[in-house]
């Protein structure tokens, strides 16, 4: 993708979410036709930022499709909380939460020439409970491709994290029991729910795609997929996620 298309879909997205806007969407030039261009219109919206990028969210490639590819979206310190969180609706518009699974690195993976193993990464991380705010810069984001929600950081508002569990391997985060409630009310309890099943597997892909693209740093975090599903709330709502074994995290939607 030509590097003033990249810089020009930047600015824009850049622009809605310095001024809390949404945008019809971007012009047909600038728009990614495949994920390196998307991850190219990220790295530039992070650096007009100037934010430190604080977490990730990632999606793993599909097992034993050679076409698919795993696909990461940077998260902001700007929009990163610690629970329980007041999240101002200015910055997530649309009230969307995702209850999930995330890990916070103890020590830096930094670049290197083969890959890290799936043992190398469990022994690097923390476990926690988290919750991912949802909101996309675009007005109709159903109307948008996938490159296109890529491009926006995969529609990410911000994410509010529990505290860290060091010994978590002992837990099937595959099979764990989750509750979610919306201002005290139960609204979902299931056991598992992970699209794939396999949080960590979702961590170890991306570390993977960090492995060429400057590592991963202490103090990150990596956000593994919903458990909950997709729900949008209101202002004034709270919502809280509770993992059995993991723990709890909490978030309110203040005006």
């Amino acid at each position: 993708m030509d590097p003033v298309r990249i810089a020009e879909a930047a600015s824009l997205l850049a622009a809605a979410r310095g001024a809390s806007t949404r945008i019809d969407g971007l012009p047909e030039a600038c728009r990614p036709k495949s994920a390196a261009d998307a991850h190219a219109i990220q790295d530039a919206v992070t650096a007009l930022l100037r934010d430190e990028v604080r977490a990730y969210k990632a999606n793993a490639p599909v097992a034993g499709d050679p076409n698919s590819h795993g696909l990461r979206a940077p998260i902001y310190a700007a929009n990163t909380r610690t629970s329980p969180a007041r999240f101002p609706v200015s910055e997530a518009p649309q009230c969307g939460v995702e209850g999930e699974v995330a890990f916070r690195f103890r020590h830096d993976l930094p670049p290197r020439a083969t890959s890290y193993t799936r043992d190398e990464v469990a022994a690097a991380v923390d476990a926690c409970a988290a919750i991912e705010v949802v909101s996309s810069r675009y007005a109709n984001p159903d109307a948008m491709s996938p490159q296109d929600k890529l491009a926006d950081c995969i529609s990410n508002g911000g994410f509010v994290f529990g505290a860290s569990l060091a010994d978590w391997r002992a837990l099937d985060l595959s099979k764990l029991k989750v509750n979610l409630t919306v201002n005290s009310e139960t609204v979902l309890e299931q056991i598992g729910g992970h699209p794939i099943g396999d949080p960590l597997g979702v961590a170890v892909a991306f570390v993977e795609m960090m492995r060429t693209a400057g590592g991963v740093s202490a103090g990150q975090f990596i956000t593994c997929g919903s458990c909950t599903g997709l729900r949008y709330l209101k202002p004034d709502d709270t919502c809280g996620v509770h993992f059995d074994g993991l723990g709890a995290v909490e978030l309110q939607f203040v005006p």
